[in-house]
């Protein structure tokens, strides 16, 4: 039996989406972000999720602990633009239960 995990993305233009997200397929939030269109296609994930730009920088607003960030995206988001102390890739979030409520908003594009 899949469970899916309630998120609530806001988008780039401000606009908030409450989304569920599968946890039995291996999915990314990057990937979730995708799968819903919540961004142009070619904005978000340009990297295919590997930690090598920061067009997935998102903005966690919610209280949730998430896997510690590895060296590959501390690196990238010390040069990416519009970093906040809650930044992280999306593309290094993987979705599981334990992310049920999680709330963050997609970094601006540039």
């Amino acid at each position: 039996m899949t469970q899916d995990v309630h998120i609530q993305i806001t988008d780039r233009d401000g606009i908030l989406h409450d989304v569920q997200a599968p946890t039995d397929m291996a999915l990314n939030l990057m990937e979730v972000v995708r799968l819903f269109e919540l961004a142009p296609e070619g904005t978000i994930g340009v990297c295919g999720g590997m930690a090598m730009c920061a067009s997935c920088q998102c903005y966690v607003q919610s209280s949730h602990e998430l896997n510690e960030k590895l060296d590959e995206e501390d690196a990238m988001l010390s040069e990416a633009f519009n970093v906040k102390p809650t930044s992280r890739l999306s593309c290094q979030i993987q979705i599981s239960l334990n992310l049920e409520g999680l709330k963050v908003e997609l970094a601006p594009e540039d």
